[in-house]
């Protein structure tokens, strides 16, 4: 094969496609902030194709006991999965616990959950999606943080920069095998005490025990967890089910039978890999993959 042919035939080699970006939340310095990298919050963000685009988007909070992150199976993938769908994906690196951070780390998690969904409704021309159809997606102790994020929220504040003028309450909300409340026995008290500490406040107890906060205001909720699951049981998704009945949000709870914990979207798992499936029938059954 002449060299002028390879050249020729890769010229029809399919582009690659783009590099994820990534981008600080706070460009000149997050609030609290302390030194080392894994301290500083930031977007990673994937965009789907355009032709796909669909304009919406999902603010992505993998688990990890507010410990570590669980960006694979419970952050680039779920990024994928909806970019398969046309939706834009926005994985958030949140604080967490480490070397550099002791906790507890009360109030920054909340602080970064709500700055990305401002972020990227405030540059939702830049993005091309619609700022109306901006949602947050968690992993037990990431779906602990956004299930705090849809019950605690704002319309924008007066003092800060222009991002943080704009509302960072979700428009829909999707809660996997999440922690919720920091009351019951079913707690996860792994990541109360990284998040409030093990001598927590109990006024700090209730405001982040998220089937106490719920209201009328509260963005409609999808849940999915397994019953078999040991290290965030079940009874947490029951307990924010029931309170959004109690307000009237719209609400879908998702229970299979088997299963751990942590399973992200299963694919290998024959059954369990199914759940998806009624996710994204929610989502065609709001309206939030038709291209608008």
């Amino acid at each position: 094969m002449t060299y002028a042919l390879i050249l020729a035939l890769a010229s029809y080699a399919p582009a690659a496609e783009p590099m994820p970006k990534t981008e600080p939340l706070w460009p000149k310095g997050a609030p609290g902030h302390v030194e080392g990298d894994k301290d500083r919050p930031n977007l990673t963000i994937f965009l789907p194709e355009t032709e796909k685009a669909n304009r919406c988007a999902v603010v992505v909070c993998p688990g990890g006991g507010y410990g570590f992150l669980a960006e694979g199976h419970e952050g680039k993938d779920i990024a994928k999965w909806l970019n398969d769908r046309g939706v834009a994906a926005f994985m958030l690196r949140y604080r967490i616990v480490q070397k550099d951070r002791p906790g507890p780390l009360h109030p920054y998690p909340l602080m970064d959950a709500q700055r990305a969904i401002r972020t990227v409704r405030a540059r939702a021309k830049e993005f091309g999606i619609d700022p109306h159809r901006v949602g947050i997606w968690g992993f037990s102790a990431g779906g602990h943080l956004a299930s705090t994020a849809v019950t605690h929220f704002d319309a924008g504040k007066n003092d800060g920069d222009e991002i943080d003028k704009v509302s960072c309450r979700p428009d829909f909300g999707i809660l996997c095998y999440p922690v919720i409340t920091f009351t019951q026995d079913s707690m996860h008290r792994g990541s109360r005490n990284n998040l409030i500490g093990t001598k927590p406040d109990p006024e700090l107890v209730k405001y982040y025990s998220n089937e106490l906060q719920v209201t009328k205001d509260t963005p409609p909720i999808f849940l999915f967890h397994t019953e078999e699951d040991k290290g965030v049981p079940p009874a947490n998704s029951r307990l924010f089910e029931e309170a959004c009945k109690k307000a009237g949000v719209p609400v879908k709870l998702v229970i299979f039978e088997k299963g751990p914990h942590g399973v992200g979207l299963a694919p290998k798992d024959p059954v369990l890999s199914k759940w998806p499936e009624q996710l994204e029938a929610w989502l065609k059954e709001r309206g939030l993959l038709e291209k608008k």
